[in-house]
C-alpha cells in the first residue's frame, strides 16, 4: 500500500464524506490531476487505459481501504478476464483511496488551503505513485504503509512539485508550502 502522510497529527478530524459539492470539486481536480499526471509522463490515452486505476472516496472503501491519518493511499488489486483461464490474462487495477475525514480536516483546520488545490496536489502524487509502479520505478509490496520508504515518498513529492509548479492554480502556493517539508533534502 501506497500511503500519503500528513506532516503533522492532525488537531481537528473531521467525521463525514465528501458533501455533493465537495464531490464536484474531487471530480474536477481528478481530471486535472489525470491531464497533468498524462502529459507529464507522455502517455498516450491507450496507456493510460491499460493502466487500470480508479479514484474513489471514503463512502465507497471498504474497510480495509480507509486508513487513518493519510490523505489518501493507493491498493493494488489482481484481476483476471473471466473467460480466459491462463495467468496472462492477468492485470493490475491501483485504487486510489482519498480519505476524505483527513482531507476536511486538513482545509478546516488550515484556513489557507482550499479543498481544490488541495485534491490536484494529493490525486497527483497519488497518480504518480500509479505511474512508478506501473512502470517499474518503485516495486508495490503489499505490507503496511512502512514498506513505502521515506526516500520513495520523498521523491514523488518532488515529482509532484515538478508537475505542478508551472500549473497556474490559485492556491497552489499554499499547498507547496504546507508540503514542503517533504522536499526539504531533495534541494526543491
Amino acid at each position: 500500500m501506497s500511503n500519503f502522510f500528513c506532516l503533522e497529527p492532525m488537531e481537528t478530524q473531521i467525521d463525514r464524506f465528501f458533501n455533493p459539492s465537495e464531490l464536484e470539486t474531487v471530480s474536477k481536480a481528478a481530471v486535472i490531476s489525470e491531464d497533468l499526471v498524462n502529459s507529464y509522463y507522455k502517455l498516450s490515452s491507450g496507456q493510460w487505459l491499460k493502466n487500470r486505476y480508479d479514484i474513489r472516496t471514503a463512502r465507497d472503501l471498504t474497510s480495509h481501504e480507509r486508513v487513518d491519518g493519510p490523505f489518501a493511499q493507493v491498493v493494488k488489486y489482481e484481476g483476471q478476464k473471466a473467460d480466459v483461464p491462463l495467468g496472462s490474462s492477468r492485470f493490475s487495477l491501483y485504487t486510489v483511496c482519498l480519505q476524505d475525514p483527513a482531507i476536511l480536516g486538513t482545509v478546516t483546520v488550515q484556513p489557507s488551503i482550499h479543498l481544490l488545490p488541495f485534491l490536484v496536489y494529493v490525486l497527483v502524487h497519488e497518480l504518480v505513485h500509479v505511474v512508478r509502479f506501473l512502470q517499474f520505478h518503485h516495486r508495490y509490496e503489499h505490507t503496511s504503509e512502512a514498506s513505502m520508504t521515506l526516500a520513495e515518498e520523498r521523491r514523488v513529492h518532488c515529482l509532484t512539485y515538478g508537475i505542478l509548479a508551472p500549473v497556474a492554480l490559485e492556491g497552489l502556493k499554499q499547498v507547496f508550502d504546507f508540503f514542503e517539508q517533504w522536499r526539504i533534502d531533495h534541494g526543491q
